[in-house]
């Protein structure tokens, strides 16, 4: 099979660059080989919240402050502002509504408890301008009887230290009952999927009855899992302002944002080739010929360009020997010290040093095999390293936007 572009890794930077080639009129496949850190999304995308520890409050600022290996360093200050204001756009045709912009971070309300920044933020999550000044006095904090993933107590001990004071409530109907035969069964992907209509109309009442003298409700997000229409249904029922909190994975708002982008794409003519994975490629000089796939065995498939967006360590793009760390599909170079001691912390609240190892790249973003460049691969997200997602605040900003680079760029 043959192809403009070929993009390995169906998370948020494969996607971003998927979306954006076919938007501009190629013929692009996304090879995806399972689960991406979509699943465990807090509702929100992380620009920068903090550089060295300080708190950021305008990102843009604060790229310069940023050491030279950093993503944001390569595509520099002025192309980040040629591609920041394409993000929201994008997002709200693929039909991902969201609030924020790049000039200053907003504040998301974490799960347990904690403000942290934000720069863009999925419209039905609690979000404010600054953590000193969060628009209410009272809040009903609502959660499903049983339901283990979402810590009430916490979230009211957060409030309670910004001056609001909260009500704990927990309420139920017997779409959700029915699934307490198991506890594994109580999770909020699970109870997405049984709210229908009707089951949304039951729980509206149920939230207005303990939520009434509040001003403002808050609850788990269990609500909307292939698209938002039964979340904007919940909050139009309920009358009052309602907002969500993300829960432990997996995470409905997550798994609704991927359905969505994939939707997009696939509208848009693109393959999508979920759960296959590529085994090797076929190399001539320095540029690949063809790659090969589990579920497409000895058949090749081609492209002009090759986007490797196969993530980082939880989504094995990249994969840790006792010795050495590798890129464990073509073998590409990898930065990071030979000195096992060097890789990580043994403070757990410091920053680790093995976030930042990824795929040694040009400016271009291509990277190497044995010091040699590969010239049709470029290489996006969190496989190219340079940066501490955690610590930074900096994880969905380095997706999407060296995604937007190297697409627009071709």
């Amino acid at each position: 099979m043959k192809f403009d572009t070929i993009i390995i890794g169906g998370g948020l930077s494969g996607l971003t660059a998927a979306i954006t080639a076919a938007e501009h009129g190629q013929h692009v496949a996304i090879i995806s080989s399972g689960q991406s850190a979509l699943h465990f999304s807090s509702g929100s995308f992380e620009l920068l919240g903090s550089v060295n520890g300080v708190h950021v409050t305008n990102p843009i600022d604060a790229i310069d402050l940023l050491h030279d290996n950093h993503p944001y360093r390569l595509i520099g200050r002025e192309q980040m502002l040629n591609l920041l204001p394409l993000v929201q756009p994008m997002l709200t045709r693929a039909g991902v509504a969201t609030t924020g912009n790049h000039f200053a971070n907003r504040y998301r309300l974490t799960p347990l408890g904690k403000i942290k920044p934000a720069w863009i933020t999925l419209d039905d999550f609690a979000t404010f301008d600054r953590p000193d000044r969060i628009p209410w006095r009272n809040v009903a904090i609502v959660n499903i009887a049983d339901f283990q993933d979402f810590f009430p107590t916490f979230i009211a001990r957060g409030l309670r230290e910004h001056g609001v004071e909260s009500t704990i409530a927990s309420t139920s109907i017997k779409e959700i009952d029915n699934l307490r035969k198991s506890s594994t069964e109580m999770r909020a992907a699970t109870i997405a999927r049984v709210l229908d209509y009707n089951a949304i109309c039951s729980l509206a009442g149920r939230i207005k009855s303990v939520g009434r003298s509040a001003d403002a409700i808050l609850m788990p997000a269990i609500v909307g899992l292939y698209d938002d229409l039964l979340l904007r249904q919940l909050r139009r029922l309920v009358n009052k302002p309602l907002y969500f909190i993300s829960t432990m994975p997996t995470s409905v708002p997550g798994v609704r944002t991927q359905m969505q982008l994939n939707r997009y794409f696939t509208n848009l003519g693109g393959i999508f080739m979920p759960g296959d994975t590529v085994t090797h490629a076929a190399l001539k000089g320095n540029s690949i010929e063809a790659i090969f796939t589990i579920n497409h065995g000895p058949e090749p498939l081609t492209a002009n360009k090759f986007i490797l967006a196969s993530g980082s360590f939880i989504s094995h793009g990249l994969a840790a020997t006792p010795s050495r760390v590798i890129e464990p599909i073509f073998n590409l170079d990898v930065n990071f010290p030979t000195d096992r001691a060097q890789w990580f912390s043994k403070n757990i609240n410091e920053a680790q040093p093995f976030m930042e190892f990824g795929v040694k790249i040009d400016e271009n973003w291509h990277p190497s095999i044995n010091g040699k460049t590969i010239s049709n691969l470029q290489c996006v997200g969190s496989i190219i390293g340079g940066c501490n997602s955690i610590k930074e605040g900096s994880g969905a900003g380095v997706a999407m936007l060296s995604a937007l680079a190297v697409s627009i760029k071709s």
